[in-house]
């Protein structure tokens, strides 16, 4: 069997390029090439593993009509309820995102992803109790229902999202082979693609903070905040595409794409803090002022994988991951 194939080991009448031991290379053989790189097929998922994957797309169908609901009906109350609608849109930003790291965290065995899908519900919580608990009494009726399924829910899934981190991982062995620098190389490639995925959420959560503590923001800066929203995933869709064409033009694309994105939210931020505490409330300025801490902290992250990741394009990891069939 390949499997168990010797890795070294001469073979007459071949060439030097094919004598690779096939634990060298993938079995994609075994894989669907996506254009996000290669998945798992459903059949190779445990029993338990697709119950737990078509609840959680069940349980977050469910939580994102609940959101929407609720953000409906406060929209057609008066402005005290300015921070519940900014928390109910905030939280229907994480639960799509939320969608999309499950999906791809279990498919690709991609534990960066379940990590900050755990993370995620685990924010939608803390959010979800303090919203509920600085409500008056006489607005918690309407939002119980909600409030009792994220927490019943998101125990459940932080308590399965940790067992999925720690079951083992095969996926960089199958896409990069043996070669220990080729799995660093994908494992990079994961990093850098999940941290294009992870601030493209903080800016629109930190567009959403912002547009909500500045409401009475003049209409030439509402449009401006509608095209940073644009601006924010344009630069996303061509970090993605960069690291997984391993394109360096696109990459630097990318970085300039970055600086007019990082003056724009200074901007914005001296608008809020100009207005700082005029509603005699704090709570969205500081939020917008956390929110943007921690998109600065992603970006460094971000820029030191990609910094790393450079210097494996065009070593093979990307011929790897998107052959359909083994060579």
């Amino acid at each position: 069997m390949d499997e168990v194939s010797p890795l070294l080991g001469s073979r007459q009448g071949q060439d030097p390029d094919q004598l690779t031991s096939p634990n060298l290379r993938p079995r994609h053989q075994d894989l669907i090439p996506t254009p996000c790189g290669p998945i798992k097929p459903w059949s190779e998922l445990s029993f338990l593993v697709k119950l737990y994957f078509c609840f959680t797309l069940a349980s977050l169908l469910a939580l994102l009509g609940l959101t929407t609901s609720n953000i409906y009906q406060q929209s057609k109350v008066s402005y005290t309820y300015q921070d519940d609608v900014t928390v109910s849109l905030i939280q229907l930003v994480g639960i799509l995102f939320c969608i999309y790291y499950i999906t791809r965290g279990i498919l690709q065995e991609n534990r960066q992803e379940l990590v900050v899908f755990v993370l995620s519900v685990l924010v939608v919580m803390v959010r979800s109790v303090v919203n509920f608990s600085v409500l008056p009494a006489k607005d918690k009726p309407e939002l119980m229902v909600r409030f009792g399924c994220i927490l019943g829910v998101g125990v459940l899934h932080v308590f399965c999202g940790t067992l999925l981190i720690q079951r083992p991982n095969m996926m960089a062995f199958r896409v990069g082979g043996a070669l220990e620098s080729l799995q660093e190389q994908y494992f990079l490639l994961n990093l850098c693609f999940s941290m294009v995925t992870f601030d493209l959420q903080a800016q629109l959560c930190l567009c959403i903070l912002i547009m909500m503590a500045a409401a009475s923001m003049s209409l030439v800066n509402g449009i401006i905040l509608g095209f940073g929203v644009l601006w924010a995933c344009l630069t996303a869709a061509v970090g993605a595409i960069a690291v997984l064409k391993e394109a360096k033009v696109l990459l630097w694309a990318f970085i300039m794409l970055n600086i007019p994105e990082v003056a724009y939210f200074v901007y914005l931020m001296y608008r809020v803090i100009d207005k700082w505490g005029q509603d005699k409330s704090y709570t969205l300025e500081g939020a917008a002022v956390t929110g943007a801490l921690i998109s600065v902290l992603i970006k460094v992250v971000l820029f030191w994988a990609l910094y790393r990741m450079v210097r494996s394009f065009g070593r093979g990891l990307r011929e790897r991951m998107f052959a359909s069939t083994m060579q």
